[in-house]
């Protein structure tokens, strides 16, 4: 399980490799979302199947239900960082609490969804990775939100 989270048998955490280091190193919210949506779907890419192994045998199994929430418990965590990292070059809604926005990076960036768009909708792995950067540049970043269309008002001839 952990070899197909981070690639490799390396024993080093998934937040301590390389490409995660750079991606939260990262000086501006554009470079680090977009960091952020190739090591998600390199990710999901390697594992969303297995995690479905894992989510159907924790329906039957107490072993691997504790699993199921220990890996679910260390993904929100993980992507946490990503938050915290925004937050850090002040490049989140302020009008979003961190724990939303933690909630937002967790849910866009889930197993689920991942195997909802690639495996379920037939999506690419590449246009899976750029719903990821416009999904979080549009949920979290109040600065590159579009103007919302005002509702439309009943004429008085209605």
């Amino acid at each position: 399980l952990d070899t197909s989270f981070v690639g490799d048998d390396a024993p080093v955490a998934f937040g301590d490799r390389p490409a995660v280091q750079a991606a939260l190193a990262a000086g501006d919210a554009e470079a680090l979302i977009d960091a952020f949506a190739v090591i998600c779907r390199d990710a999901n890419d390697r594992s969303c199947e297995i995690y479905r192994v894992l989510s159907t045998a924790a329906l039957v199994d107490d072993e691997a239900a504790q699993l199921l929430a220990d890996v679910r418990r260390q993904a929100h965590t993980g992507r946490s960082r990503i938050v915290a990292a925004l937050r850090g070059l002040d490049a989140l809604d302020p009008s979003l609490s961190k724990r939303e926005a933690e909630d937002i990076v967790y849910t866009c960036l889930s197993f689920e969804v991942a195997w909802i768009l690639t495996a379920e909708r037939g999506w690419t792995a590449e246009q899976y990775e750029a719903w990821i950067s416009r999904s979080l540049r549009t949920l979290l970043r109040s600065d590159l939100r579009q103007v919302r269309p005002q509702p439309r008002r009943p004429s008085k001839e209605t």
